[in-house]
């Protein structure tokens, strides 16, 4: 019966640099012969997304953050049943672009609403599956903004959430920050406002010190 395999998930602001974070980390471990996927929320698989389309778009907004975090939810029930799930127990390594903390921050820190209903909401989604280790990635919000616009081609507008005002996304900082004081056990902050690949090797070596054991370690200790 093959090992399960670990769960690892970036979070934080918008253009924080998350998606080139997990694909420098899968190179990492494809080099030490570990099986591993990437993927992101919200989407993942084909019906979340299908949501996320609906979701960035802004055509939920109008629902509100209760609705938008039913709608990150249904996604995340099925990104988990048909992605995540299978491949956790099949002994890979799942690295994914935004998870439960995401809706705490965004619909939940900013937009208000209750937490019991969040962590309601993650029970029935998430049930036992959660992340091993969590990298919340943070820098200033002038900064963050100014490479998310740059990301995009001039002719994209901002998504939902990327259109929002300065203070929203000062609360999304603070949410992440918060979360990530209140389980130490999980998460570990990164100072993300420096070169990728420094990043990457501070990453690289908190994996290695928290997730592989000591032979493994020896392995691949550069």
């Amino acid at each position: 019966m093959a090992r399960k395999g670990r769960f690892i998930t970036f979070e934080g602001g918008e253009g924080v640099g998350k998606s080139t974070q997990v694909k420098l980390l899968a190179e990492k471990l494809a080099e030490a012969g570990i099986a591993a996927i990437t993927t992101r929320e919200p989407g993942g698989s084909p019906r979340a997304e299908e949501l996320r389309r609906v979701i960035l778009s802004g055509a939920a907004a109008s629902f509100g953050p209760a609705g938008e975090a039913i709608l990150f939810s249904a996604a995340r029930i099925d990104h988990i049943d048909q992605k995540i799930a299978p491949a956790l127990a099949a002994g890979e390594w799942v690295l994914c672009d935004r998870f439960a903390d995401s809706t705490r921050a965004y619909q939940g820190a900013a937009g208000k609403l209750d937490a019991s209903l969040i962590a309601s909401l993650e029970r029935v989604a998430i049930g036992e599956t959660r992340p091993d280790l969590t990298f919340v990635l943070d820098m200033p919000v002038e900064k963050s903004l100014q490479r998310a616009a740059e990301r995009r081609a001039k002719a994209i507008k901002p998504d939902r959430f990327e259109g929002e005002a300065r203070a929203f996304h000062e609360t999304l900082r603070r949410a992440f920050l918060d979360i990530a004081a209140a389980e130490p056990q999980r998460c570990v902050v990164v100072e993300a406002d420096r070169p990728s690949e420094e990043v990457a090797r501070d990453i690289w070596r908190l994996v290695r010190e928290r997730l592989l054991d000591e032979r493994r370690r020896a392995e691949v200790e550069t």
